[in-house]
């Protein structure tokens, strides 16, 4: 090729090659000796300090690694009182006290965030949409559709909860990932607060067993646990009826147990084994895990929403509802046989 170009010319197009290639090259190295200065700088300038019994605060406690590293980069499960100052959380499982913990008060943070944007991205709507418009009709109408399609038309009228539960519990677990987030004590991640997961499960809780009272009533809505009605075909069938509907209706409280548990499993789960590899390793590893959280962030706050839909409409459902679907999926087979339907051309 350089001959064909000719000496000079072949010449100046392997230079040029080669500046480029040195220019491309010049800032990421330039960006690796700064870090690594950076570091070097930081640790002679604010040396890392041990642990004592409150946590990494005593300078007079020499820094122990790697467990100083991975301890500093995670939250115990029992989150911090932000107010009132001074104030500690009690000894016992269960405690009943007047204070805001840290993971309330960034939950309060989360949304703040979500009201302003929803009131920033909705201002001025109008029938030529504008951008703001356009990305605030493509998410609410993306879960709508996404809720419908797994909950038939029921669903729609239960988009606006998804979308509420989606929407925080989602921002919720992603802040979790922010530097200054987890990292000191005024602000963590809410949904890895069990306190939080707990109270968004029970929210969920009332919400299904509510709809359900409210579309069919008192006693539709508890004849689908204590059917009586079986006892038409013998009292060994109307017992079993019975003892099978009562583990139905024991099984209801176990609901807001898996929500709030699985959510709060995954979040925390996964704060620890990023702090983890934080400590223990150094930038690409740790790049690499946020972008696994992120992702897994989303896939848990998907699955709640999911959930919560699907148990409403669960409890919507009577009875007579499968007992129609029943009847009519089952009609072509207690025919006689011989006997063919009538056409309805009369052929």
């Amino acid at each position: 090729m350089q001959e064909a170009l000719g000496p000079d010319l072949g010449s100046d197009a392997v230079g040029a090659a080669g500046a480029v290639a040195e220019t491309s090259y010049r800032p990421l190295i330039l960006v690796a000796l700064a870090a690594i200065v950076a570091l070097v700088v930081a640790f002679i300038v604010v040396p890392p300090m041990g642990g004592n019994e409150e946590g990494l605060s005593d300078p007079n406690v020499p820094f122990k690694y790697p467990a100083d590293a991975i301890k500093a980069n995670f939250e115990l499960p029992v989150p911090h009182v932000v107010w009132p100052p001074g104030h500690h959380s009690g000894a016992g499982i269960v405690t009943f006290d007047v204070s805001i913990p840290s993971a309330i008060l960034t939950g309060w943070i989360v949304m703040a965030v979500i009201v302003v944007l929803a009131i920033w991205l909705s201002r001025g709507i109008s029938m030529v949409p504008t951008r703001r418009q356009n990305a605030l009709e493509y998410a609410y109408e993306g879960l709508a559709n996404f809720a419908t399609s797994l909950g038939g038309p029921k669903a729609r009228a239960y988009v606006p909860i998804f979308v509420a539960f989606f929407t925080f519990i989602l921002l919720g677990n992603w802040s979790g990932l922010l530097p200054f987030v987890g990292r000191t004590e005024q602000l963590r991640a809410p949904t890895s607060d069990v306190n939080v997961t707990i109270g968004l499960a029970l929210v969920a809780f009332f919400l299904f067993h509510i709809e359900g009272i409210r579309r069919l009533g008192p006693r539709g809505y508890f004849g689908k646990f204590f059917n009586l009605g079986a006892f038409r075909d013998g009292i060994s069938a109307g017992l079993i009826g019975l003892f099978v509907g009562l583990l139905e209706f024991l099984l209801e409280f176990v609901k807001p147990v898996t929500l709030s548990m699985r959510l709060f499993g995954n979040i925390y789960a996964g704060e620890i084994a990023l702090g983890v590899i934080t400590g223990l390793t150094f930038v690409l590893i740790p790049v690499a895990m946020v972008g696994l959280e992120f992702l897994l962030n989303f896939m848990q706050a998907l699955i709640f929403s999911i959930l919560t839909l699907m148990f409403t409409l669960v409890a919507i459902e009577g009875h007579h509802d499968e007992d129609h679907a029943d009847g009519h999926d089952g009609a072509a087979e207690h025919l006689p046989e011989g006997n063919i339907a009538p056409d309805p051309a009369g052929a």
